[in-house]
């Protein structure tokens, strides 16, 4: 074995302690491992309708500017989000998906002798983004499995873990990988116990797939919570995820320091152009949720007939349990299915499979069921 080389040694000694967040396996690395073809993926909660139809004429029409850099500012993407969301446009920040926005929250905020609180069974990226720059992630246990929101936040033990080093908190309202989600009463009295030095990060990457009562809309809290940060993405419901477009809707001071960080040219001109298309076209992001409503009825209903647990879900994803996670996991890899283990989130015996379209879920649940009885 070759020997370790300085610079290595050399690293700052978070970044060295840092596990690599860890990617659904992509089609085409399981085409190179097993030769086998016929494959889909239901590990990366991606849109199986894709993206709104107009998208392939804008990104078309953009081919013939690639010499040029895009709008640093993202001028006209931020006029339509703030007409869409009815905010001003100092209030977003543009990211490079909405992990953009988590990273640049801890480089703004986090250090060595601070903190950041999140739940158990949270976004990886927020203990990623915590770490690499030093600061300690602290991390909340998350309700017991017989709550009404199984494994999700618990917002009294994340209160519990604030204190003077604390400069930020993450929550994500739906949950990855859980799928729980909270109210509007609860976050709200949250909110209220939070010190107005703290940042609180409300990711709401899955925020357009949620229709249940009491759920929240975060832009509405905004006005009474100047420390809040709301991200969002297009790479869920609207089906941009190869383009890497996600955005921050805050007040216009936070903004200001998270663009003061932000890269200049963080998002391509593809992927502005494409955002403002997909944006405008709310027939498409309509039947894209009617879709996945469908396909969660779908894979639940498949999922208790076959006898096992799972967590009610309102993102675009349901985590299962099955006897042995990781022998399952690859007896569907074999089978050319692509889900998600999340034992890297605290649910080793679990899988997470992402909603596809009704043939997709089918195939899923049919090959999950042979593999359950042989």
């Amino acid at each position: 074995m070759p020997s370790t080389p300085d610079f290595v040694n050399a690293a700052l000694p978070a970044v060295r302690g840092l596990t690599p967040y860890e990617p659904g396996k992509p089609i085409e690395e399981l085409e190179r491992e097993l030769g086998i073809r016929d494959i889909i993926k239901l590990a990366s909660n991606e849109s199986p309708l894709g993206p709104a139809p107009g998208v392939r004429a804008v990104l078309e029409a953009e081919l013939e500017r690639l010499a040029l850099y895009p709008d640093g500012s993202g001028h006209a993407l931020k006029q339509a989000l703030a007409a869409h969301l009815d905010v001003p446009p100092a209030t977003i920040t543009l990211g490079n998906g909405s992990n953009d926005l988590l990273e640049l929250v801890a480089q703004a905020f986090l250090a060595p002798g601070r903190n950041a609180v999140m739940s158990a069974h949270a976004f990886a990226i927020y203990g990623l983004a915590s770490r690499a720059v030093g600061a300690e992630a602290r991390v909340a246990p998350a309700l017991p499995a017989d709550a009404s929101q199984p494994y999700g936040h618990d917002l009294a033990a994340m209160a519990e873990r604030i204190d003077g080093q604390t400069a930020v908190v993450f929550i994500a309202n739906p949950n990855n990988p859980t799928g729980t989600w909270i109210d509007t009463d609860a976050l709200a009295a949250f909110l209220a116990q939070v010190p107005e030095r703290v940042v609180v990060v409300l990711d709401e990457a899955y925020f357009e797939y949620v229709d249940a009562p009491g759920y929240p809309d975060g832009i509405g809290l905004l006005a009474r919570h100047p420390n809040l940060l709301v991200t969002r993405t297009f790479s869920k419901a609207y089906g941009l995820a190869a383009l890497r477009v996600g955005y921050g809707v805050s007040h216009p001071a936070l903004a200001d320091l998270l663009n003061r960080l932000r890269q200049p040219f963080n998002v391509s001109s593809l992927g502005l152009a494409a955002a403002q298309a997909a944006l405008a076209d709310t027939a498409h992001l309509a039947r894209a949720v009617a879709v996945n409503r469908a396909g969660l009825a779908q894979l639940g209903a498949g999922l208790a007939a076959l006898g096992l647990d799972y967590i009610p879900s309102v993102g675009n994803f349901i985590t299962f349990r099955v006897p042995d996670a990781q022998a399952m996991n690859q007896a569907l890899l074999r089978a050319g299915i692509i889900v998600r283990p999340v034992a890297g989130y605290g649910l080793p015996q679990a899988l997470r499979v992402s909603v596809g379209l009704p043939e997709h879920n089918a195939r899923f649940l049919e090959t999950l069921g042979r593999l359950l009885r042989s």
